[in-house]
């Protein structure tokens, strides 16, 4: 029993211990709050009497004052009413007999004391008809009444075993109270409203309490009372306050402080206060048996009914963090409203603008001594260039190369592998490079340094596999075309390009995966369709790197006749339109071409042939590049020199032939000025401006190819559409993808469905017990953990559009800002937010947690917040790792940080400092204490037995203990966890604009 008991205390202690420990207030002279008079006596509480006011009455009436007989000390050297054998007069109860239950009791204590004086004499604005002294038993209080209460409180039982009852005395206005000008009474330390509480146990006074000014408000059944400046004092060796060392309660009790609420309900009070809160449940302490009783006169009554009517319950103000958070959604909320009508009237703007026309081409390309070199590893960008303007130690991919084609123009660059086709069409169509570039790139008749419309097509084919080809180009049409261009014009040019493409029998076919993965167009189709994408946005040039490789004889011809066409027609494609001008002119078409059959070879007006990263030869294409190595190879061999160069026979493909020269001329066979002397002006001399300056001619004798490039990077200005109109048309896409493949949504709702389930019936019905405890905090973490897992799904989907995004993002269809929105629309929304209602609602439920609507929804409101972070996060690690199985990595392993640092397997208090600041960084740390504080904020109470003793313990306190969350935290956490979305939502911006790029 011995044991029991000091494991008990300890238990208790422990909780005791959210108190601040004070002392007793030294040289109080007048014990239970009394107030010293001029009689160097005391005005005590109704019921207590002695010098000082420590002696409870025993018997006679409230009435009686001073005069009252008080109760004997015993052995211990207290007064006691139990063993002092006191017994209440007919018509009073209570502990004390403090409380009133009949009016005739009240009339017969008032006569017995004042005689025949009328009970309405000197009380103030108490004249009315009916002066009658009456009994008001209900909880309201119209002057001065008393409660008297049992405690049953199972977890103060098991250490205090025996009866105790808590007396209060709540007075509303004490001028009203007949008890006001009672022989050494105080009802009222200054006359204004106040309460006096006394705990007895076993018939002893424990402590006392006093707090004032206070207010009454009723609800309802339910009477509320609420002071502010609670004081308590313990008397030093009662039960309660050190008669038993181990269970002394004399700091936490001396310590109470701050607001006290009374409320009743029926025979049922709580006695509330924030330690009493945090120990015994947001009820505070629970009192059964409650009797009330307060002798008032009936004219009071009647004015206080005709004054006022019932009250309703006091509305407490706003906390802080309440008021930050709703600022903070103010502010976003009305950023966004902002943000829709600047981009209403911007979208307005660009449509009422006049169309221009759709002038294409009639533009030449002119590279003058273009060279590329690759940085070695661990080389900065400010590399020591040598005399000859190459960067000492760098790896020469072009050397040199100069050519030109005029418009209307279809040429091809040839040459084996490595010769540097892909570098030079790239650096052409100004796409990023990491190298560094000398030479000029000029667009006559244009000025220098200004760049046309270059379209490009790659080598690969990245595709949207889920539209039809008619809805690729339309997609691409609605955002490189301008908006002032109607919708039907648009849909007219999607058509023509249909058309001369070929596309007219799959044009309503799914475009399909491009790598073979699922079934689809072909690959010449998706060549084809590659080109249109390209065609649709009438660009000046188009450049194609490799258009015919991997296709059969047959495709690769229909996609050189497109091309052919598009180089005669130019913007023919888009004259076609029904009452449009044909304004376009012929549009230079430079392709990269590895190996063409003999037809393929004659369909092209100009050939370039590079090897080692040099030009063999630039100029008309047909017979005349073989004239000209024959020409050279004649040349020689009159020379009597040995000539290397192989001999052309008569029907042999030349394209063929080219390659076997470019494939066996060593390095510096053919000397520059050798070929530029072969090189034939294609355009008949274009018109404008002269080429810029070769390297050469430069101080620095290079420059870095991010400085070309930076000439076709998009800015703000360079969007065909605005952002509004790119964000629709995005969601378009997103919309039809998700409505086609239906396989992702519906595998994230039934998998939640099913861990819903799954997590419901394991927890099932959670009980109240410390076990049942600490598994209804399981629960929540096992949800936490669950959304941080199931947000991988996020970043697998971001790293699988990622080459999607590059692409289009390269050719200026839209704003990065305007992709990610869009994606974070429609993969957040029905991939990530709504699995997490489901399975949440279905284990909530199931486990039973709080069932009050407001914590169900503010359990949600956490964990769909957590799961936007979560999301954000993983974006962030698949912009931001071109490898996905780096990011899948970085995400599960920080995953199973935030298990760690959430609070749940180990007590943060017990992390070394040095490492406990990462606290900070853990997102489900604060997820998991908002929603374990939304929980034990319903008033849960843990019911339990310990070693066969009945326990009722504040699951808040518990809380404290276990984990070391805050009770009051729930607000900041929620600030927290809006402070990592906005973070991360950021860096996930800012990555996506400036990392996630084409780069060549």
């Amino acid at each position: 029993m011995a044991a029991r008991t000091s494991l008990l205390s300890k238990i208790f202690c422990a909780l005791a211990s959210t108190a601040l420990l004070a002392s007793h207030v030294a040289g109080q002279s007048c014990s239970n709050f009394g107030t010293a008079s001029s009689s160097s006596s005391c005005l005590c509480p109704p019921g207590f009497g002695g010098s000082n006011c420590s002696e409870p009455a025993c018997g006679g009436t409230i009435f009686d004052g001073s005069n009252r007989t008080l109760a004997s000390l015993t052995s211990g050297g207290f007064p006691n009413l139990t063993a002092s054998g006191c017994s209440c007069s007919s018509g009073w109860t209570g502990t004390g007999c403090n409380v009133c239950t009949t009016s005739s009791a009240c009339q017969t204590a008032w006569a017995a004391v004042n005689g025949n004086a009328s009970a309405s004499a000197g009380l103030a604005a108490a004249s009315g008809v009916n002066d009658t002294l009456v009994c008001n038993t209900q909880p309201t209080v119209y002057a001065a009444g008393e409660i008297s209460c049992q405690v049953n409180n199972p977890t103060l039982q098991s250490l205090f075993p025996l009866q105790s009852n808590l007396n209060i005395l709540r007075t509303y206005n004490s001028s009203l109270s007949p008890l006001h000008n009672t022989s050494g009474t105080l009802l009222s330390p200054n006359g204004s409203s106040a309460a006096y509480a006394q705990l007895f146990y076993a018939g002893v006074e424990q402590f006392s309490c006093t707090a004032s000014p206070c207010t009454q408000s009723t609800s309802g059944s339910t009477d509320t009372w609420t002071c502010s400046n609670l004081q308590c004092a313990c008397f030093e060796g009662t039960a309660f306050c050190g008669g038993v060392p181990s269970l002394s309660l004399n700091g936490t009790i001396n310590a109470l402080s701050g607001s006290l609420t009374v409320s009743c309900n029926g025979n049922t009070c709580n006695f509330q206060q924030q330690v009493l809160n945090g120990l015994f449940g947001s009820s505070g302490l629970a009192l059964q048996g409650c009797v009330f009783g307060e002798c008032v006169s009936q004219a009071v009554i009647d004015s206080s009914n005709a004054n006022s009517t019932s009250t309703g319950s006091n509305s407490s103000q706003l906390g802080g963090g309440v008021i930050a958070g709703l600022a903070v959604m103010s502010a976003l909320l009305g950023a966004g409203i902002i943000a829709i009508v600047w981009g209403l009237l911007l979208q307005r703007a660009a449509r009422n603008k006049p169309f221009d026309g759709g002038a294409a081409g009639g533009i030449g390309v002119r590279w003058s001594d273009v060279s590329y070199f690759i940085r070695p590893s661990g080389t900065f960008k400010g590399s020591i260039f040598s005399p000859s303007g190459h960067a000492y130690g760098e790896k020469t991919i072009l050397d040199g190369v100069s050519g030109t084609i005029g418009p209307g123009m279809l040429m091809a660059v040839l040459g084996p592998s490595g010769a540097g086709k892909t570098t030079l069409v790239e650096l052409i169509a100004g796409k990023p490079k990491s190298g560094l570039f000398t030479g000029s790139i000029t667009f006559p008749p244009l000025p220098a340094g200004k760049r046309p419309r270059v379209a490009f097509v790659p080598q690969t084919d990245v595709l949207p596999a889920f539209l039809t080809v008619r809805e690729a180009l339309i997609f691409a049409a609605s955002l490189r075309l301008p908006e002032s261009l109607s919708e039907e014009r648009k849909a007219a040019i999607v058509d023509a390009v249909i058309e001369k493409l070929g596309l007219e029998g799959v044009a309503e076919t799914r475009i399909g995966a491009t790598d073979g993965s699922g079934r689809g167009i072909s690959g010449g189709e998706a060549r084809r369709v590659s080109i249109g994408l390209e065609l649709v946005g009438c660009p000046d040039i188009l450049v194609c790197d490799e258009p015919t490789s991997g296709l059969d004889s047959v495709s690769a011809w229909r996609v050189v006749s497109v091309l052919k066409e598009v180089a005669r027609g130019g913007g023919g494609l888009f004259g076609a339109i029904e009452g449009e001008k044909n304004n376009s002119r012929g549009v230079a078409v430079i392709c990269s071409v590895h190996q063409p059959s003999s037809r393929l070879y004659h369909a092209f007006d100009s050939v370039m042939l590079l090897s080692h990263g040099r030009a063999l030869y630039s100029g008309p294409g047909g017979l005349a590049p073989a004239q000209h190595f024959k020409a050279i190879r004649d040349a020689e061999v009159a020379q009597d020199s040995i000539s290397e160069m192989p001999e052309y026979e008569e029907g042999y493909n030349v394209a063929d032939y080219l390659l076997e020269i470019a494939s066996v001329a060593p390095v510096g066979l053919f000397s520059s000025s050798r070929v530029m002397e072969s090189t034939v002006n294609q355009s008949q001399d274009f018109s404008g401006p002269s080429a810029s300056p070769t390297a050469d001619e430069k101080p620095a004798g290079a420059a870095d190819v991010e400085a070309l490039s930076n000439r076709s990077k998009p800015s703000r200005g360079d969007y065909a559409t605005t952002f509004l109109t790119q964000f629709q048309v995005l969601c378009g896409r997103e919309w039809k993808i998700i409505r086609r493949d239906k396989t992702l949504f519906l595998t994230h709702v039934t998998i939640a469905a099913i861990l819903g389930v799954f997590c419901g019936g394991l927890y099932f019905h959670t009980g109240i017990t410390i076990a049942g405890f600490q598994s209804r905090v399981g629960c929540l973490f096992f949800l936490g953990s669950l959304t941080a897992f199931s947000s991988l799904s996020a970043l697998y989907n971001v790293v699988e559009v990622r080459s999607l995004f590059v692409r289009e993002r390269s050719n200026s269809y839209y704003s990065p800002t305007a992709w990610l929105l869009s994606r974070i629309l429609f993969d957040v929304i029905p991939l990530r937010v709504l699995p997490t209602i489901v399975v949440s609602t279905i284990t909530y439920w199931m486990a039973g947690l709080s069932p009050e609507a407001s914590r169900f929804f503010k359990f949600l409101f956490i964990l769909v917040l957590y799961t936007l972070a979560m999301t954000l996060w993983n974006f962030f690690l698949a912009t931001s790792f071109r490898n996905g199985g780096i990011a899948i990595l970085i995400s599960a392993l920080s995953a199973l940080y935030q298990m760690t640092y959430a609070g749940f397997f180990v007590h943060l208090t017990s992390i070394p400092p040095v490492l406990r600041w990462l606290q900070w960084l853990c997102p489900l740390k604060f997820c998991l204490e908002a929603l374990s504080v939304n929980e034990v904020g319903s008033g849960l109470t843990i019911q339990d037995t310990l070693q066969g003793v009945p326990i009722s313990i504040s699951a808040a306190v518990m809380m404290q203990i276990l984990f070391g969350f805050d009770l009051s935290s729930y607000y900041r956490d929620v600030l927290v966890l809006f402070a990592f979305i906005a973070g991360l939502g950021l860096l996930v911006i800012g990555v996506v604009w400036y990392k996630v790029r084409e780069q060549r």
